[in-house]
């Protein structure tokens, strides 16, 4: 078990038509849930744990496992540093997105904890201290020293997602964006997230305001106002003839367990529908 991170990173920096996010792993118990039924049963055998497979609509059932990441484990512990290492050697921030693949890799409820350790070395090297003996000496993290700044933070939580996904009225504040802002009760000209640490974490840990659609729905952590929020789904707009979905039912038919009727998802499923128009050549 060992980290390829940095030949990723290496990739990843000298070309511009791949980006990652982290799958951070996080050391606590988490909930491993995938469509990928033989290899549920497969983490259900390894840690013993319970596990429920249900196939609805599906080729090979949805599976959950609960699970724990451990420390003292050394294939956790190199897990838990190979996303760390991905984020830190990866140069452009635009390229790298911060997640924890909720809930298999952790709660996302853990990114506070997890930009402390992109914003200070501090932070990391007080984990690492705790970590499998094997998993330390072979992280990379003991010798990289890049630090985030507020700034890339906000790129790899908000503003690159939504640039890679072409949704240009998030990510930003600009004319146009929609009025989405959360605020944090942290001064990023007076603290220094390298030392401050713990103070970045408990400020990214509880929101002062979050602002949906121009209006406020928490304050100081706590919920004030319930808004419903849009179902963004991709009107894509193809050259090819309508026939295709003969076709389609036919392979359907053929090959699937799941009849192609069941896959459309009509309008008046969604609440408040946002369709992103893309226009597909073949």
């Amino acid at each position: 078990m060992s980290s390829g991170a940095e030949e990723i990173a290496k990739y990843v920096n000298h070309h511009n038509h791949v980006t990652l996010d982290m799958g951070q792993v996080i050391f606590t118990n988490t909930t491993t849930m995938t469509a990928d039924g033989p290899f549920q049963y497969g983490l259900y055998q390894l840690s013993g744990n319970k596990w429920v497979n249900h196939d609805v609509e599906t080729e090979t059932s949805g599976g959950i496992v609960p699970f724990t990441y451990r420390r003292k484990s050394a294939v956790n512990a190199t897990q838990w540093s190979i996303g760390l290492e991905l984020a830190l050697l990866i140069k452009n921030p635009w390229k790298i997105y911060l997640t924890t693949d909720h809930p298999n890799g952790g709660p996302f409820t853990s990114y506070p904890t997890i930009i402390t350790w992109l914003m200070s070395q501090a932070a990391r090297k007080k984990t690492i201290n705790k970590i499998h003996k094997r998993a330390r000496r072979n992280s990379l993290l003991t010798s990289i020293e890049r630090e985030f700044s507020f700034y890339e933070i906000a790129i790899v939580t908000r503003a690159g997602q939504a640039k890679t996904l072409g949704l240009t009225q998030k990510g930003q504040l600009g004319v146009g964006a929609d009025a989405d802002v959360a605020i944090y009760n942290v001064n990023h000209k007076l603290v220094d997230p390298s030392k401050k640490y713990k103070k970045v974490r408990r400020a990214f840990k509880k929101a002062a305001y979050t602002i949906k659609g121009g209006e406020v729905v928490v304050k100081d952590g706590e919920i004030v106002k319930t808004v419903s929020g849009k179902t963004f789904w991709v009107d894509v707009k193809t050259s090819l003839p309508l026939e295709v979905n003969d076709d389609l039912k036919r392979k359907f038919r053929e090959y699937w367990t799941v009849e192609y009727e069941n896959y459309p998802l009509r309008k008046g499923f969604l609440h408040n529908p946002a369709p992103i128009s893309i226009k597909a050549e073949v």
